[in-house]
C-alpha cells in the first residue's frame, strides 16, 4: 500500500527535474575596461572602468582611481539587433546604447556617437 504513495512522487520528481536551462553565449559576455588618463593635470590617478557582463542579463560595473575603487554596483542589460542596452539601476548615470566592434586595436564597444566605451580584455 505504502508503495501506491511513493509512485506518484518519484514521478513528479523525474518530471520536474528534467528542465534545462537555455544556454546564453552571446558575444558580449566577458569583461570589458577603459583607461583614461587623468582629465586634471594635478591629479595622480589614472580612472579605470569596467564592464562585467554575464549570461545571466546581469553584470557588474566598477570605476578604479588608480588602485582604488570608487563605485561598484550591479547593471542590467539586453540586446535588441546588435545594440546592448545597459542600464545601471540605483546609479545616477544614463543608459548606455552599445553595439561590438572589430578593429585594429581590439574588439571594442562603441556607443551610438561612435565613441569607444571599453574594450575587450
Amino acid at each position: 500500500m505504502k508503495q501506491l504513495y511513493i509512485l506518484p512522487i518519484v514521478l513528479i520528481a523525474l518530471l520536474t527535474g528534467c528542465s534545462e536551462i537555455p544556454e546564453n553565449n552571446d558575444p558580449v559576455i566577458g569583461i570589458w575596461a577603459q583607461t583614461q588618463a587623468p582629465k586634471d593635470p594635478v591629479a595622480k590617478y589614472v580612472e579605470r572602468e569596467e564592464w562585467i557582463f554575464n549570461d545571466a542579463y546581469l553584470g557588474r560595473y566598477h570605476v578604479y582611481q588608480g588602485s582604488e575603487l570608487v563605485i561598484q554596483t550591479d547593471f542590467q542589460w539586453n540586446s535588441t539587433g546588435s545594440f546592448y542596452t545597459i542600464e545601471y539601476p540605483g546609479l545616477e548615470k544614463t543608459t548606455d546604447q552599445v553595439r561590438i566592434e572589430d578593429s585594429q586595436d581590439g574588439t571594442a564597444l562603441i556607443d551610438q556617437k561612435g565613441t569607444v566605451m571599453a574594450f575587450r580584455e
